[in-house]
């Protein structure tokens, strides 16, 4: 076994897709641990906060006029005319990778643990030591088109604060309501369209004193994490699907274990999307969005060795944890399959909770009928007195539920 450290640079990040065409950052072992740095695409929200004095967060976000250190967001077009910018913003979050696994094939499965996550300081002189994350209030909310308060539409940024001197928790410093920007290249930006645009804080006024009687508790985890997927050279970072990707679910932090299906050779893990804290939904569209390190763990499970465990048949990504196992329900367990060239941006007309809670519902009892031996009448049974059904996420395009069921059902004395 070896441990690797891998950082934010440049070279190291790629924003808004997953891809199989990507060098790998970084080749690995089954066995073999890597401490990976994550930043959020969110970090523009407050220059100061979350960049400044950052070497490796500034020579990301670094863009001027002359120079634009990642200059591709997104998995759409890199040749102009623009609308936003080079990718289009066709995926948003900045993720560190790809890992590639030697000897991993299609037909494999990916066991990633996670061993630990901690919050990135602030290396600006005004706040070094300190962690600040920001949440949106934003365009692809499930609430946008559903606002009561003046003006509205409006998109609103709010800065938290992390304190983790003891048991963590978030505070709010101040918000603000999103005003056109102007990016290096001269794009205008009315509302929050492409990833790291620098906000100019002459142009937003700030409202502090905000959710003063208010702590959130902390919860660490990674809401942008899976392998590359086989259907496309550059997949938008935005809809989950069965090499998982953008999952949003809090559970996956420190002591978790994801387990994927390899789609390509090499497997390409990448992960990003670095939150604070998120709620069941993520219903405003962010959690809290903050710069994390995490270290990770990576086995591989060889498709001969399935049979008869709890990976044989595992075509989609699956959490495990001491107490629990989870299963994730999308609109389309792989909407890239079904919905054809267009899939990335069509996913989006499609958004529906009840077809994600049937895929749920589907994962689940296959789960109980292969790993557990359950009859089907059984498996159905336990699902409705005994496992728990929640809503991960409706600001993904692809929509999702997870189905949990507890581990200490299975104990009989």
């Amino acid at each position: 076994m070896k441990h690797v450290t891998l950082p934010v640079s440049p070279k190291t990040v790629h924003w808004g897709y997953f891809s199989k065409t990507v060098a790998p950052a970084l080749t690995l072992r089954s066995g073999d641990r890597a401490t990976i740095e994550t930043l959020t695409h969110h970090a523009n929200d407050d220059y100061e906060r979350m960049i400044q004095g950052d070497p490796g967060a500034e020579s990301v976000f670094q863009w001027t006029r002359e120079h634009k250190a990642v200059a591709r967001r997104g998995s759409g077009p890199t040749e102009g005319p623009f609308i936003r910018g080079a990718g289009e913003g066709i995926g948003v979050h900045l993720l560190t990778g790809p890992v590639a696994i030697e000897g991993a094939e299609p037909g494999d499965i990916l066991e990633v643990r996670i061993l630990d996550v901690r919050p990135r300081p602030s290396c600006s002189a005004c706040h070094a030591g300190r962690c600040f994350g920001s949440n949106v209030a934003a365009n692809w909310g499930f609430h946008y088109h559903d606002l009561i308060e003046e003006p509205k539409p409006r998109e609103v940024v709010t800065i938290f604060e992390l304190d983790t001197s003891g048991e963590p928790y978030a505070k709010a410093v101040y918000n603000y309501v999103w005003t056109p920007q102007t990016d290096p290249d001269g794009i205008v930006h009315p509302t929050i369209d492409y990833p790291g645009v620098r906000v100019d804080h002459a142009t937003i006024r700030k409202r502090e004193n905000i959710l003063s009687s208010v702590k959130v508790p902390a919860r660490l985890h990674f809401g942008t994490m899976g392998l590359a997927p086989s259907e496309a050279d550059f997949v938008s970072s935005i809809p989950p699907s069965y090499t998982g990707g953008n999952i949003d679910d809090w559970r996956i932090g420190k002591g978790a274990r994801m387990f994927y299906p390899v789609a390509v050779p090499g497997a390409y893990f990448s992960v990003g999307d670095p939150h604070a804290a998120q709620g069941d939904s993520e219903l405003g569209g962010t959690a809290i969005e903050t710069s994390l390190t995490g270290d990770f763990e990576f086995i591989l499970h060889k498709k001969a060795d399935l049979a008869g465990t709890s990976l044989e048949g595992l075509d989609h990504p699956m959490l495990e944890t001491d107490h629990a196992w989870s299963f994730y329900g999308f609109t389309y367990p792989n909407y890239l399959a079904t919905l054809g060239a267009d899939a990335q941006t069509e996913i989006a007309n499609h958004s529906s909770l009840d077809r994600a809670m049937r895929d749920a519902f589907r994962k689940l009892r296959r789960f109980l009928m292969t790993v557990h031996r359950l009859s089907e009448d059984e498996a159905i049974s336990l699902m409705s007195v005994g496992a728990d059904f929640g809503v991960t996420q409706v600001v993904d395009a692809n929509w999702g539920v997870h189905g949990t069921i507890r581990k200490n059902i299975f104990r009989c004395d």
